[in-house]
């Protein structure tokens, strides 16, 4: 399992740091905190296990020579009213079929989902919840360490930076997942006045998986839009 990952590491070269803007927007953008979501036309705004529409944190168009998933639009969304660390439904280094709505220790299914869309071109409405700011995709040289740590900041593509043993996955499909992003560790995505707090979480803004270091591995055959596993670690 190691072994596929430094190999990997070698392979993601192109890297983009992923700054947040200050400026609120006042019309959709691909890239952004929260916003419009650009959505393809057959898919639903996702929804949580408890029924409450699940809250749009950010998306980016991923950058032609970004691997396999160069082209594709990657939006992730988080419940408010549930925030837990993420455990993957395995069966030795597989995940079970359709793994992204597999049930998580406590819960009947997830409480978040990352979509790699293709067809998005029309924004949805605005995302209510979390406050609307553009992102900057900027180029820069990510140089793994002798350990095979990139540089640890919110990133597409490149080394990740694990700050645990690294870890890979199989796809149901069969298909070794593949690093595409790192989130650092307590990242804020702050929100509109008179929000609900979130529980675990930070007073004026929502985290991701309780603030863990998160890490995006995704299917590269594309078997679903919504095939991407979340690693969380501290």
């Amino acid at each position: 399992m190691i072994e596929r990952a430094v190999e990997q590491i070698q392979t993601v070269i192109p890297t983009y740091e992923i700054e947040v803007g200050t400026e609120p927007l006042d019309q959709p953008a691909r890239n952004s905190v929260g916003g419009w979501p650009f959505l393809d036309d057959d898919q639903p705004w996702p929804e949580c296990f408890c029924g409450e529409r699940l809250a749009l944190y950010f998306q980016l168009d991923i950058p032609a020579d970004v691997g396999p998933f160069g082209g594709d639009h990657l939006l992730v969304f988080h419940c408010r009213a549930h925030n837990e660390a993420s455990d993957p439904p395995v069966s030795g280094d597989q995940l079970v079929p359709q793994y992204w709505d597999a049930p998580q220790p406590t819960y009947p299914r997830p409480f978040w989902r990352i979509l790699l869309q293709r067809r998005a071109t029309q924004p949805a409405e605005a995302e209510p919840s979390v406050r609307a700011l553009p992102l900057t995709l900027r180029p820069f040289t990510d140089t793994p360490d002798e350990e095979g740590h990139g540089a640890l900041t919110f990133k597409v593509g490149g080394a990740p930076f694990w700050c645990q043993e690294p870890e890979q996955y199989q796809c149901a499909c069969g298909a070794d997942l593949v690093y595409i992003c790192q989130i650092p560790e307590n990242t804020e995505f702050a929100v509109y006045p008179g929000q609900p707090e979130q529980p675990h979480s930070f007073r004026g803004s929502y985290g991701l998986f309780l603030g863990n270091e998160v890490y995006l591995l995704a299917c590269p055959a594309h078997c679903d839009p919504a095939a991407v596993w979340p690693v969380n670690q501290n």
